[in-house]
């Protein structure tokens, strides 16, 4: 593998990780990535591209171009962290208590980087223009759809669009394709269930919204069981349910919060549908009321099957037969590159950091996590590919 890696890339890599660990050092949540974007800023600048800051409160597109072509390529990374606690010890782990880069967007932001100091080097020959976009708020607010309500594509038009992300469990550096449905949509769905408070030793003189909501629990289990076809992926998972203060008192109100995941629009459609269903019969049959507020809303991620064919032969071509994985599967987690994938077409692609048990291999969202360096320029290196075979 490290006969693929692009000479001038490899040697930029101590540079590269040694940003890489300083983002890690000092994350930031979405929204909140003013010093990720003024770094990245700065390099792009050093490096000779033309930056725009704040698309998207704190996103950064650094663009440049050569020669008379007319085609144009954007590729993105993401730079927000996460709310979690770290628990590396790591020289380089969060300063920032209760923030941590748990999800590998500082590497990603790297890999970004790396590419970006190649393509502006005279040893990258293409002919075209490259936007490089640097996304706030991924992990939550849907930053994607932020930059583009910011007129990402008027301002920076873009033939096609491509995005990795690092995934633990895969094996170091080896690449991961899929043409169609690729990630699920997601919706936060907040439920609130009204009634009646009082002395728990009376609860014939209250509405009880504590039972009304167990009851609900139970009754949001069957829609994926009996109201989604057999086959068909769909998930309603109830992650918070939050009422009462004390033993003896039957409180106001209940509050829950749901997760709700699909691979197809309608899919999607059914699953709120029946939610809102369930809750308005069910609030109704206990003699409460109810509230549903969705929101954070992420739709199906879809490749575009073209792109996706070019971009798996090209890691064929410059990394080998046996760099790319066959066995990748689509995955019920959510990406908001999903709204870049609806004004464009394009792929968006896995890359290893590691098998578990070793390097990289702790899974992302976790206290453990660190983003696998190694990875770095072979990300670097194909996103450079990706930019010299198409704008040719």
């Amino acid at each position: 593998m490290s006969d693929c890696i692009i000479p001038e890339i490899k040697e930029s890599e101590e540079e590269i990780i040694a940003i890489r660990r300083h983002l890690h050092a000092n994350p930031e949540l979405s929204l909140e990535e003013f010093n990720t974007s003024n770094l990245v800023a700065r390099q792009l600048e050093g490096w000779g591209y033309k930056v725009t800051r704040e698309i998207g409160k704190t996103g950064v597109v650094g663009t440049i171009a050569k020669g008379q072509g007319t085609k144009s390529i954007g590729l993105r990374a993401d730079m927000d962290a996460l709310p979690i606690f770290e628990a590396t010890d790591l020289p380089w782990a969060s300063t920032v208590p209760g923030k941590m880069h748990a999800c590998g967007h500082d590497g990603h932001t790297a890999i970004l980087l790396a590419a970006a100091k190649y393509i502006a080097s005279d040893a990258c020959q293409f002919n075209g223009t490259v936007h490089l976009i640097f996304q706030p708020a991924e992990e939550a607010i849907g930053g994607a759809d932020l930059m583009i309500k910011d007129g990402l594509f008027d301002r920076f038009p873009c033939d096609r669009i491509f995005a990795l992300h690092n995934m633990p469990y895969l094996p170091t550096g080896k690449f991961g394709f899929f043409e169609g449905n690729f990630m699920a949509s997601a919706d936060t769905v907040k439920i609130t269930l009204k009634g009646y408070g009082g002395h728990g030793a009376h609860p014939e003189r209250t509405v009880d919204p504590i039972v009304t909501g167990a009851a609900l629990i139970m009754s949001l289990q069957s829609i994926v069981a009996r109201n989604v076809p057999p086959g068909e992926t769909a998930v309603v998972t109830v992650g918070t349910f939050q009422s009462g203060i004390a033993s003896n008192v039957i409180p106001d109100s209940a509050v829950m919060e749901l997760t709700v995941r699909s691979m197809k629009p309608e899919i999607r459609d059914l699953l709120i549908r029946r939610i809102q269903e369930l809750t308005d019969f069910t609030a109704r049959s206990y003699g409460a009321t109810s509230e549903v507020e969705i929101y954070d809303s992420y739709p199906v991620l879809v490749n575009d099957a073209e792109q996706t064919a070019f971009a798996r032969q090209l890691a064929v071509e410059f990394f080998g037969e046996d760099a790319v994985l066959d066995s990748v599967s689509p995955s019920n987690g959510s990406e908001d590159f999903a709204f870049m994938l609806q004004q464009r077409p394009g792929s968006y692609f896995l890359l290893g950091n590691g098998v578990k048990g070793e390097k990289g291999g702790c899974m992302v969202h976790n206290p453990g996590y660190d983003f696998n360096d190694e990875i770095i320029t072979t990300g670097a290196s194909f996103f450079a590919r990706l930019v010299e075979n198409y704008c040719r």
